[in-house]
């Protein structure tokens, strides 16, 4: 089950750097890119089942794994 964020549903990132785990970028807030902003802590991984991949928010880009 996803956390609601005002009914709407939103997708988990986990920061590769300390752990943390924040909501993503569809979201109002966007914890994640946040997180970056503040700490510098560039890749996230997606915490979706089925969902095997990193984001780099210094390239900009995505990577399976």
């Amino acid at each position: 089950m996803r956390p609601r964020v005002r009914r709407k549903w939103v997708h988990l990132r986990i920061c590769q750097t300390c752990g943390k785990m924040l909501c993503c970028d569809s979201s109002k807030h966007q914890h994640a890119r946040r997180h970056y902003e503040e700490t510098g802590h560039p890749v996230m991984s997606s915490a979706e089942l089925g969902e095997d991949w990193l984001w780099c928010f210094v390239d900009e880009a995505a990577k399976e794994y």
